[in-house]
C-alpha cells in the first residue's frame, strides 16, 4: 500500500511539473524527489545494463542473468535496471555502475564471465582498466581517478547530440525519468504558446529539412498541408526501416521511445491533424513492446487523449505494424500499406499533403525527421540553423558499420567531412587496410571513393557525387571488398523489394543484376553466343541504368540506378577486370577464381583431397595432386586447407 501511495505521490508530482512546466517553483519544492530520478543522488548501488536489439545479440540476456546471480550470492542491495543504447554498437553489452558520490562508469564488451570481476573491483573502489569504457563527469558527484571522461572519447568527442542526448542516459520504459529531463515540456510550449501556424512558421524558417529521401523542406511540406481544406488531417511518421545497412530509426526507438511520441505529438498539432500514425516494422519486437508502453504511460498523465491539459487540443497516435517491404518507404505505397492495400506506390500528384490517407491531407516524415522537433521549439529556428550548412541546418544521425574499428549510431552536424566520421570517431580500417569506398545512403545509394573523404556531408554535395544521404547508412568497404560483388548484393535486395507496378523497376533492376551476374561468372561456363550476350549486356548496362532512373514511377526505381552508375563512374577499372581479365583483385568473386596446385611443394598429404567438396582433386598419397578446372567451383576450400603453401589462386 506504501509503494502504490508512492507512486500515486511520483505520479502527482510529475503531472504538476508538466502542469507548471515555467514555474520552477514545482522543482525547487520536490528538488530530492526530481534528484533521485535524475539519479544525481542514489542511496544504494544502481546497475544499468543496456538492452537493446543490439546487445541482445551480443548476450546482454546471459549478462543480465549474471549480474543478477552476483547481486543474490552476495546479499548485495543494489538496483538493477535496463537502458538504452548509448550507440557504440560493437562496444555492447554496456554496463554502468554509480556508487553513492561517485560518477557513473560505463564498461565494455561486458560478457556473463567478465561480471563478478568488474563488480568485485568496483564496490571495492577500484576500476579495472581492462574494461572500463568511460565515466559520465559532472559537478555533482566524485570522478573516478585515471577513468577518462566519455564524452571526450574519439567516438563521442565530436558528435553534436542534439537528438541522442538522452539516448543510453535514462531508462526507456520510464515516463518518469524522460519527464525530469525535461521531455514533454517542449510539447506543451508548442500547444500553449504557439499556434499550429507559427510552428509550422518555426520548422520553416529553421531549414530543416526530410531525413529519410532528397531532403525536401520539411516546414513547406506541413504548410501545404495545413492549408488543404479537409475534415480530418493525419500525421504518419515512417518508422519503417528496411535498409539492411541502417539501424539507427530502431535504436532511437528502443532507447527513447516518449522522445518519438513528444515530437509526433507536436507534429501532428503543427498540421492540425487529431490522429497520427507510427508505421513500424512488425519484427522491431523491442521497438514495438517500448513504443505500446510509451504510449500507454502519455494517456495515462494526459499527454494523449482529449482536451490535453486544457488546451482544447485532441490527439490519438496508433502504432502500426508493417510487413517491412522497402517499398513502403515511399510515402504513397505506406499510405496503401496503411489502408489495409498492397504496398505500391501511385503517380503525383496529387501529392499526399494534399490527398493521403483515406483521401485526406496527410503529412508522411520519418523518425529522424520528426526528432528534430522538440529541439527546434525548445531552441528556437535562428539557433537551430547554426548548426550545419547554408542549404543543411542541424544533425544528421547515421549508422556506421562495414569495415571500421568502431561501429554503431553518430549524430554530427551537416557540413562535417566524412574523413572526420570514418577516421575520427569510427577509429579508421582494421588491421591497417586500406579505404576503397564508402557507400552513402543504403541499398539506393551511391558508393564513393578515397578520394572524396574530404566532401562535407550535405544533401548537394553528397548528390553531386551520385550519392544520396537517404536512409543514413554509410557503410565503409575496404581493399578486401569486391565492388561488383557489393553492387550485385544490392541489386539482388532491389530486385526482390521492387512492387513491379512500374516496368523499368520491375524488368530493369532484374536486368541489371543479371548483368552484373554473368561479369562474375567463370570464363569457362561460356559457349557459342553467350559470350556476345554477356558483351552485349555489359555495354548496355551504364545505358539501362539511366532509362531505369529516368522513367521509374517511384524512389525505388530512380535511385535503384545509382550503385551501377556510381561504381561505373568511380570504379571503371575493376568493371574493366572483371570483363576483360576475369579477375577479381580482391578474391571475392568465386566463380572467376581459379586455383592451381604447385607440384614442387605439394607432399601429397590428400587433405585438400578429402576437403574438395566437387571431387576436383586427384592424385594418390605422397605424390603431387592435380586439379580438374572443370569440376572446380573456386570455394577456396583447399587454399585454406593446405598446410605448405602448395596451392595458388590466380
Amino acid at each position: 500500500m506504501v509503494e502504490q501511495t508512492t507512486q500515486q505521490q511520483l505520479k502527482d508530482l510529475l503531472i504538476a511539473m508538466l502542469s507548471d512546466y515555467s514555474d520552477r517553483q514545482v522543482e525547487s519544492n520536490n528538488r530530492e524527489a526530481i534528484e533521485r530520478l535524475r539519479r544525481d543522488k542514489v542511496d544504494q548501488p544502481v546497475i544499468s545494463l543496456t538492452y537493446t536489439t543490439a546487445s541482445m545479440i551480443a548476450g546482454a540476456d546471459l549478462t543480465y542473468q549474471a549480474i543478477l546471480d552476483y547481486l543474490e550470492e552476495r546479499e548485495i542491495d543494489a538496483s538493477l535496471r535496463l537502458s538504452g543504447s548509448l550507440g557504440l554498437g560493437n562496444s555492447e553489452p554496456l554496463m554502468e555502475v554509480q556508487l553513492p558520490g561517485k560518477t557513473r562508469v560505463t564498461f565494455s564488451r561486458v560478457e556473463p564471465e567478465k561480471v563478478s570481476d568488474i563488480l568485485d573491483a568496483v564496490f571495492n573502489n577500484f576500476i579495472p582498466e581492462e574494461h572500463v569504457l568511460g565515466q559520465h563527469i559532472n559537478e555533482l558527484h566524485e570522478p573516478w581517478e585515471h577513468v577518462p571522461n566519455i564524452s571526450e572519447l574519439p567516438f563521442f568527442s565530436i558528435q553534436k547530440r542534439l537528438i541522442l542526448q538522452n539516448s543510453g542516459m535514462i531508462d526507456p520504459e520510464s515516463i518518469a525519468e524522460y519527464i525530469v529531463h525535461g521531455g514533454y515540456r517542449n510539447f506543451l510550449k508548442a500547444i500553449r504558446n504557439y499556434t499550429p501556424e507559427e510552428i509550422c512558421d518555426l520548422i520553416e524558417e529553421s531549414g530543416l529539412r526530410g531525413r529519410g529521401g532528397e531532403g525536401y523542406p520539411t516546414g513547406r511540406k506541413w504548410k501545404n498541408t495545413l492549408s488543404s481544406p479537409a475534415e480530418q488531417r493525419y500525421l504518419v511518421c515512417n518508422a519503417g526501416e528496411s535498409d539492411p545497412g541502417a539501424f539507427m530509426e530502431r535504436m532511437i526507438m528502443e532507447s527513447n521511445p516518449h522522445s518519438l511520441i513528444e515530437a509526433v505529438a507536436i507534429s501532428a498539432y503543427a498540421i492540425g491533424a487529431e490522429k497520427a500514425y507510427i508505421f513500424i516494422e512488425g519484427e522491431y519486437e523491442v521497438a514495438v513492446s517500448r513504443l505500446k508502453k510509451a504510449i500507454a504511460q502519455a494517456k495515462e498523465y494526459g499527454i494523449l487523449g482529449h482536451d490535453i491539459y486544457e488546451s482544447g487540443f485532441n490527439l490519438n497516435i496508433q502504432l502500426h505494424q508493417g510487413a517491412g517491404a522497402y517499398v513502403c518507404g515511399e510515402e504513397t505505397a505506406l499510405i496503401a500499406s496503411l489502408e489495409g492495400k498492397r504496398g505500391m506506390p501511385r503517380p503525383k500528384p496529387p501529392y499526399p499533403s494534399r490527398k493521403g490517407f483515406m483521401g485526406q491531407p496527410t503529412v508522411v516524415n520519418n523518425v529522424e525527421t520528426l526528432l528534430n522537433v522538440p529541439v527546434i521549439v525548445d531552441h528556437g529556428p535562428g539557433w537551430y540553423h547554426q548548426t550545419g550548412t547554408e542549404k543543411s541546418a542541424g544533425t544528421k544521425i547515421f549508422s556506421l558499420s562495414g569495415k571500421i574499428d568502431r561501429s554503431g549510431l553518430v549524430e554530427i552536424p551537416m557540413g562535417m567531412p566524412l574523413r572526420e566520421v570514418v577516421y575520427k570517431i569510427g577509429g579508421g580500417i582494421p588491421d591497417n587496410k586500406e579505404l576503397k569506398g564508402i557507400l552513402v545512403g543504403g541499398p539506393a545509394g551511391g558508393i564513393l571513393t578515397y578520394d572524396h573523404l574530404d566532401t562535407r556531408i550535405d544533401y548537394e554535395e553528397i548528390a553531386e557525387l551520385g550519392g544520396a544521404l537517404g536512409s543514413g547508412g554509410l557503410v565503409v568497404i575496404d581493399e578486401e571488398t569486391c565492388i561488383l560483388d557489393t553492387v550485385k548484393y544490392y541489386m539482388h535486395f532491389l530486385k526482390q523489394e521492387s512492387c513491379g507496378k512500374c516496368i523499368p523497376c520491375r524488368e530493369g533492376i532484374r536486368r541489371m543484376y543479371e548483368i552484373l551476374d554473368n561479369i562474375t561468372q567463370k570464363p569457362g561456363d561460356e559457349q557459342g553466343a553467350s559470350t556476345l550476350q554477356r558483351f552485349k549486356g555489359v555495354i548496355n548496362l551504364e545505358k539501362l541504368a539511366h532509362v531505369i532512373r529516368d522513367t521509374s514511377l517511384c524512389g525505388l526505381g530512380r535511385r535503384a540506378a545509382n550503385p551501377i552508375l556510381s561504381t561505373i563512374h568511380w570504379f571503371r577499372d575493376e568493371y574493366e577486370e572483371h570483363i576483360f581479365e576475369r579477375k577479381c583483385r580482391a578474391g571475392v568473386c568465386q566463380e572467376l577464381r581459379t586455383f592451381y596446385i604447385d607440384v614442387d611443394l605439394c607432399t601429397g598429404c590428400t587433405i585438400c583431397a578429402q576437403k574438395c567438396p566437387t571431387g576436383a582433386i586427384v592424385g594418390s598419397a605422397k605424390h603431387a595432386h592435380f586439379i580438374v578446372q572443370e569440376k572446380c567451383i573456386g570455394c577456396g576450400i583447399c587454399y585454406e586447407s593446405c598446410k605448405f603453401g602448395a596451392i595458388i589462386s590466380k
